[in-house]
């Protein structure tokens, strides 16, 4: 029936017993309670419900798990989240790693209970266990994993997910050198846990450290230590409002900014603390329509030469600068990371050193120009910094969901706190020079190129459609798209140029231009991300535009 304790000749009823006798929620014990009670009186919607929730597991994957808060196998809760933490102590025990973990959590409803439950069963089974002090963002417990040389990470997070979903993010320290997890070890993590029998029967303790503000300290510090003295004094610097659209972000970037020497920016008083509900918004991402509307009226208000985003775990960052009409515009996740590799590039060369640039192979391909010319090597990745952190050499890599990693040094994860110190320094920089970012996107676009991108995305109700469209795109693939002709079709099923075997498919068409196809890994949608380079930044975005009214019906 799918929670793994039990034969397949059991009753759904018997399953949900089960399940019910381990867990240590009340909340939702009282609910699967309910439920089971009017199952077992042979309500039909209760038992559909029964059956629906324990039709399967929530799997494990290079993502950790993320679902939406509840009952059962298939969502996240305490059950599944100490079967988690047991799964990943037996991986480490079992492989010889080093028996140690560091354990982090965002503000998120019961992220806290859950990192106690992981800290709890892991001590249990004899791993030196670390527990962050608070909540507090991402990037600072994947800088502990390497800070404190520990075996693995585990940071409980959904991150910009919708308010009602939580999940668990693991690092491995070691020869991964603090990265996300990847294949194989995904799978074999996975067959850890699938392992695991009742929570009830596991071994827990609370003998375990809970770390003190000195980790954060020297997060602080050494995300400070990545930019030079401020080119302005404080009262000179360009004006900013930040938010932390309800999550943990604003304490830590706070105290970076002021280490730094930046001035203190003016807050979102509404979304500053965090708050699991996430009242103001919808959907906690940045990329979502509405998100920084509070953020972009803060900005109008104090005259703002820049808008800070940090997602909820402050992993990601997003910008808007003036329009020019008494509002804002968002930066793309491209136009930042244009921006952000073009300086980190001149400052290597400028320092006399080497090394790579990368990006999500979904990315802006802007990125590579930048490469090419100042003689810096540069690698496509798969979708995901668990890929473009392993970069050897790595300089600088970024994807276009708005994730930057701008120290490899000092974080092997993307970071919204220290993309977003990077950008103070950028725009103090140019502002002491007589620019702004809208100034540097223009001399990027007559350096390099005018490029422009844009997406389409088609949701689904049900998944096996995903499947059909990726099928009928590889079945009859196009030979134009809008007015540009398509000069070859890439399909990455079966990997190519290294790349393991992915749902892939690539059109390059004339003009350097470029169409990718992929299912989202995070949502039932299918994802068209498109690329165009022109003469100047107007005729890219038509072309953009044009070539999306063209495959929007085939992914539709």
């Amino acid at each position: 029936m799918g929670d793994g304790d039990l034969g397949e000749d059991v009753s759904v009823l018997d399953v949900a017993r089960a399940w019910l006798a381990q867990d240590p929620d009340d909340t939702t014990r009282d609910e699967l309670s309910e439920v089971l009670t009017s199952a077992t009186s042979g309500d039909p919607t209760a038992l559909a419900t029964l059956d629906e929730r324990f039709a399967g597991r929530l799997q494990f994957g290079t993502a950790g798990l993320r679902a939406e808060l509840g009952w059962g196998p298939l969502r996240m809760n305490r059950v599944v989240v100490s079967r988690a933490a047991a799964g990943l102590a037996r991986f480490l025990i079992d492989t010889g790693r080093d028996r140690s973990v560091v354990i982090g959590y965002d503000g998120r409803v019961n992220s806290d209970v859950f990192a106690r439950d992981s800290a709890e069963v892991m001590r249990g089974l004899g791993l030196d266990v670390t527990l962050l002090p608070s909540a507090l963002p991402t990037p600072v417990l994947a800088f502990a994993v390497r800070h404190l040389g520990v075996g693995a990470g585990v940071m409980v997070t959904a991150s910009h997910n919708p308010p009602r979903d939580n999940g668990y993010k693991v690092y491995l320290g070691g020869d991964d050198d603090g990265s996300q997890i990847v294949p194989p070890v995904d799978g074999a993590i996975a067959d850890a846990i699938a392992s695991v029998g009742p929570v009830s029967g596991l071994d827990r303790s609370t003998d375990y450290t809970v770390a003190g503000s000195e980790l954060v300290d020297a997060y602080v510090a050494a995300t400070a230590a990545i930019v030079p003295a401020p080119a302005l004094p404080v009262d000179a610097q360009p004006s900013v409002v930040y938010t932390a659209m309800h999550g943990v972000g604003w304490e830590t970037a706070r105290a970076v900014f002021a280490a730094a020497g930046f001035a203190e920016p003016a807050v979102v008083p509404e979304q500053i603390e965090p708050d699991g509900a996430f009242p103001t918004v919808s959907f906690p991402n940045p990329e979502e329509p509405g998100a920084m509307d509070l953020a972009t009226a803060r900005g109008t208000e104090v005259g703002a030469d820049l808008v800070i985003a940090n997602d909820p775990d402050a992993d990601r960052l997003a910008l808007a600068i003036p329009d020019g009409s008494g509002s804002f515009r968002r930066l793309s996740g491209n136009e930042v990371g244009w921006l952000l590799g073009w300086r980190a590039a001149s400052r290597a060369v400028d320092a006399g050193a080497s090394g790579v640039l990368a990006a999500s192979i979904v990315s802006s391909p802007a990125l590579s120009r930048v490469a090419a010319r100042y003689g810096l090597g540069y690698r496509d990745t798969l979708t995901g910094f668990k890929w473009v952190s392993r970069v050897p050499d790595l300089l600088f890599g970024y994807e276009e969901a708005l994730g930057y990693l701008v120290d490899p040094e000092v974080v092997r994860d993307k970071d919204g706190i220290s993309a977003a110190l990077v950008l103070l320094d950028l725009a103090t920089s140019l502002a002491a020079a007589g620019s702004s970012i809208a100034g540097q996107l223009e001399a990027f676009a007559a350096e390099f190129g005018a490029f422009a991108s844009g997406q389409v995305a088609t949701r689904v109700d049900d998944l096996a459609r995903i499947g059909h469209i990726m099928a009928a795109l590889r079945t009859s693939p196009p030979a134009t798209l809008g007015p540009l002709t398509v000069l070859s079709t890439t399909d990455y099923a079966s990997g190519v140029d290294g790349f393991p075997p992915s749902d892939i498919l690539r059109y390059d068409l004339e003009g350097d231009a470029r169409v990718i196809v992929r299912p989202s890994g995070t949502e039932p949608k299918v994802k068209v991300y498109i690329d165009t380079v022109a003469s100047t930044p107007a005729e890219a975005q038509s072309l953009v535009d044009a070539l999306a009214d063209a495959i929007r019906p085939r992914v539709s």
